[in-house]
């Protein structure tokens, strides 16, 4: 069977919330693009669904806000966490510069669809789902396309630049032989879902127990939890019996051991392999990475979903006018990296410190005990979590 062609100024591989935003910046200045996504949809469980006062703010720019806020979703002003029993203010959004002082907890299906279909508004933009990247398309020794399947069927996409957005395990990043550093991580995270009581106490977003490893999230109708194990720790886990690790979980959960009754299956549990890397160089000739394809961040704070919405605001900032003239240089994809290069190490940094194994597992961090002793850190952190080291405004909107 012969491949269908297709055109664009620029295809996008991988439809989260870094290629969607990306497409429809892009679709919106009057660029044609494409988005490959090989999920038929976007319903998978436990993804970043945390929406930071950061990405409120460029969809206030963009003027979404209002529409985005009538879905579903629930607001966290502060995250608060347990020490000694006790429960701290570990962030506090409430004096960040911007309109939207909170992080809205919005499944992340949800806002997808709401990105695609304000895209889809735009004669430029077409979103391919169920199609997969299967490889890049080189012309004089620079990438300049991409083939896809879908199904049985190939379709050879001819642009001017390709977008990696597709994550932590980028294909597009391993075709394009772009290296990376890991800086790894001790720990892993187990996610799962627990049904809401009338009696539960009314919490946002924390981190609950005496060592700080089980992260409760309010989601309406259900509690998503976290409990935080050791890197590797799981298949010993599995070996010892799931009413161990339950027992284990309500040790230091806000939860009774009784209310663990929902996990009655190792199905119920989400295993989340945490790493921290970054490419040395995020392009070369026709292709540039950008999100969790460039830089994977640990769930720490919730922001890499945020972080990889900045990333793409910034690559729209600095590649439109490039993308219109067609031709896109190599200083021109450089720049989307010396823009997004300090907020990335410099997040990617604190994770790492955050996360450090030189401390015993049976040692709580000493961050709480710090803020309570100095509570403007409870803000300092509000302004590091809720808006990052370097915030992205939309640019080119009316051109």
């Amino acid at each position: 069977m012969q491949p269908t062609e297709l055109t664009a100024d620029c295809c996008i591989v991988g439809g989260g919330p870094a290629g969607l935003m990306l497409g429809y910046l892009l679709a919106r200045s009057g660029l044609s693009v494409v988005v490959i996504e090989k999920h038929p949809d976007f319903l998978r469980d436990f993804r970043g669904d945390t929406i930071h006062p950061s990405t409120l703010e460029i969809m206030r720019h963009l003027g979404l806000l209002d529409e985005l806020l009538t879905l579903p979703h629930q607001r966290a002003e502060k995250l608060q966490a347990e020490v000694a029993g006790q429960e701290i203010t570990m962030a506090d959004f409430s004096r960040l510069p911007v309109q939207c002082r909170f992080i809205a907890f919005m499944p992340q299906w949800d806002f997808l669809n709401f990105l695609a279909s304000k895209a889809a508004a735009f004669p430029g933009f077409t979103l391919l789902q169920s199609t997969a990247f299967d490889d890049l398309i080189y012309a004089e020794g620079m990438v300049s396309g991409v083939k896809t399947l879908q199904g049985n069927a190939t379709r050879l996409i001819h642009t001017s630049l390709v977008i990696g957005a597709d994550g932590r395990n980028s294909e597009v990043r391993a075709k394009a032989g772009l290296q990376s550093k890991s800086f790894g991580s001790s720990r892993d995270v187990l996610w799962f879902r627990l049904g809401k009581q009338g009696s539960d106490p009314e919490w946002g977003m924390g981190h609950k127990g005496p060592k700080q490893n089980f992260i409760v999230i309010d989601r309406g109708d259900y509690w998503q939890c976290g409990y935080t194990i050791q890197k590797g720790e799981f298949d010993a886990l599995k070996l010892a019996g799931l009413e161990t690790l339950k027992q284990a979980m309500a040790e230091v959960a806000p939860f009774s051991a009784e209310r663990m009754a929902d996990l009655d299956g190792w199905d119920k549990l989400k295993l989340l392999s945490i790493r921290i890397d970054r490419l040395d160089q995020w392009m070369k000739p026709g292709v540039l990475c950008i999100g969790d394809a460039a830089h994977a961040m640990s769930p720490i704070g919730g922001v890499g979903v945020n972080l990889a919405i900045q990333d793409a605001v910034a690559a729209a900032n600095c590649l439109t006018l490039p993308l219109k003239k067609g031709h896109v240089t190599l200083r021109d994809l450089q720049k989307v990296q010396q823009r997004r290069q300090f907020p990335t190490v410099a997040t990617q940094f604190l994770q790492i410190k955050m996360s450090s194994n030189k401390r015993k597992r049976t040692t709580p961090s000493k961050v709480p005990q710090m803020i309570s002793r100095f509570p403007f850190l409870r803000y300092l952190f509000g302004r590091l979590i809720g808006l990052g080291f370097r915030t992205e405004k939309p640019e080119h909107l009316n051109e």
